[in-house]
């Protein structure tokens, strides 16, 4: 039941002004058969109202929301309280609602026609867990003013490439490309504005110019021009991602395609209830201008070097290289899902992209290239060059430091007594230095000398090849009774002295 103002006024449009009803139900927010019955009925005396205990101090909260129109209820009601009222906050809040200044905007409905325009915007769809990180779920989404048609497209952020990315597989699904962009102010598209002056962020401008697409910038604060988008993101919203599971990125947006197709397609235009907004699409895709032969390029490109190890990061995750291009600077693309790593115009590594944290993405041959050419290395040490031609060296070396000997030195003296003695004899010297106990290189040459030495007062072999007259030769051996008597003599002389 409207109120008798209200009635009034319906009966002063519509017979005086001459409205018709349906202007009259927009005008007053009514529903036109509350009009009909209106100017069918004509005025009816309604009941009087019962007084509420708020209604003394209606004037008082009216003037004071004139002069403060966002002040809390919570607010009004104490300042009533010190001034008499006894009733509840719940009344002040109803009051309120009912009292409070609005401002409500008159809206023209925009017509566009086919292949005009689209609207593209970002939406949030709160934090997922991905491996051991939570990133945030985005949702790049496209819809086509004319026939509603949409593109979505899930993603962990709302960076550039992301956001042109999601243009450049819109117009790949869709088949075509309209003719304006309609943008709200975000910073994907808009860098800064000034009044009606609007610097578009110049990477948007390249990819414009390659599909010859105009950008257009909502007003400040007019997010009704976008509409259409904002209503396709909350039919997202409930239809799609609500209640949802999904266990990838990619199976995902897999599911949300086909959610497109065989859900928002089929529902109604809201043109003609008696079309789809697949029906409409095919009436517009006539009308698209056509894709270029190559799409635009939209990997995240930045320079790299990595630090002593073989690894460059890059979104809080680590990708391996070559050794041999460890410290040198390097360019790294990626898209959403792969990461490569450029030496100039070479390619020196392909990853698979991780939406992880702080994780280690490895080609296994890069591992084993390293491994190869650090024991490459260490086999060119003095130390390795002597462990393999003496192999017990290693636990000579490791006893021997244990008992604070050093190492270095100890190596240095090792190799001068294998180029003084040989590897045969060095490793039988260290070998009885071991068995000993003393893992020391004085120990060492000490059994060096000692079987030079004894080597040194054995008879010498006397070679008789070229004198075969002598291998016959016999030398008598003196009796042994002759050198015990001249022993015996000896004694003799010594008592004498004595």
């Amino acid at each position: 039941m409207i109120d008798l103002e209200t009635a009034g006024r319906i009966r002063h449009l519509h017979f005086a002004e001459h409205w018709r009803v349906g202007t009259i139900a927009s005008e007053l927010g009514l529903h036109h058969e509350t009009v009909k019955a209106a100017l069918q009925e004509g005025i009816q005396t309604l009941p009087a109202a019962r007084p509420r205990q708020v209604d003394p101090y209606v004037e008082f909260m009216q003037q004071t929301l004139e002069q403060h129109p966002r002040l809390r209820a919570t607010r009004l009601f104490q300042m009533i309280q010190e001034r008499g009222f006894a009733g509840t906050a719940r009344q002040v809040r109803r009051k309120v609602a009912e009292i409070r200044p609005r401002r409500q905007e008159a809206f023209l409905r925009r017509r566009v026609f086919p292949g005009e325009e689209t609207q593209a915007d970002w939406a949030s769809f709160g934090k997922v867990t991905v491996g051991t990180a939570q990133r945030d779920l985005s949702c790049f989404v496209m819809t086509l003013s004319y026939s509603r048609a949409l593109y979505l497209e899930f993603s962990f952020d709302q960076r550039m490439e992301s956001f042109l990315r999601g243009h450049v597989r819109a117009f790949e699904n869709l088949g075509g490309v309209p003719r304006v962009i309609l943008y709200d102010n975000l910073r994907s598209a808009v860098v800064e504005r000034l009044g009606n002056a609007v610097h578009f962020n110049p990477r948007l401008i390249e990819l414009a110019a390659h599909y010859h697409f105009a950008p257009r910038a909502c007003r400040p604060a007019r997010g009704n021009e976008k509409g259409r988008v904002e209503r396709s993101i909350r039919f997202i919203r409930d239809s799609f991602f609500a209640a949802r599971p999904f266990t990838t990125l990619a199976d995902f947006n897999r599911q949300a395609l086909v959610w497109r197709d065989e859900v928002a397609a089929k529902r109604p235009w809201p043109q003609d209830d008696r079309m789809s907004v697949e029906a409409a699409f095919a009436e517009e895709i006539l009308r698209l201008m056509e894709l270029p032969v190559h799409p635009f390029d939209t990997d995240f490109i930045a320079p790299v070097r990595s630090g002593k190890t073989i690894y460059v990061r890059f979104d809080k995750n680590d990708y391996s290289i070559p050794h041999p291009f460890v410290g040198r600077a390097l360019t790294l693309l990626a898209s959403d899902t792969l990461v490569r790593i450029l030496d100039g115009a070479a390619e020196i590594a392909r990853h698979r992209r991780s939406y992880g944290r702080h994780e280690r993405i490895e080609d296994q041959a890069h591992i084993d290239a390293l491994l190869t050419e650090k024991a490459r290395a260490h086999a060119s040490t003095p130390s390795s060059l002597l462990i393999s031609v003496v192999p017990e060296v290693e636990t000579f070396l490791d006893e021997g430091f244990n008992r604070g000997e050093s190492a270095a030195l100890m190596t240095t003296k090792l190799r001068l007594l294998l180029d003084d003695y040989g590897a045969q004899d060095l490793r039988a010297a260290v070998q009885e230095a071991l068995r000993k106990g003393t893992p020391r290189t004085a120990s060492v040459a000490y059994i060096l000398g000692q079987q030079k030495r004894q080597e040194s007062t054995q008879a010498t072999p006397v070679d008789l090849s070229r004198r075969p007259d002598l291998k016959d030769l016999y030398v008598k051996p003196h009796a042994s009774e002759t050198y015990d008597a001249l022993s015996h003599c000896c004694d003799n002389d010594a008592d004498d002295h004595d």
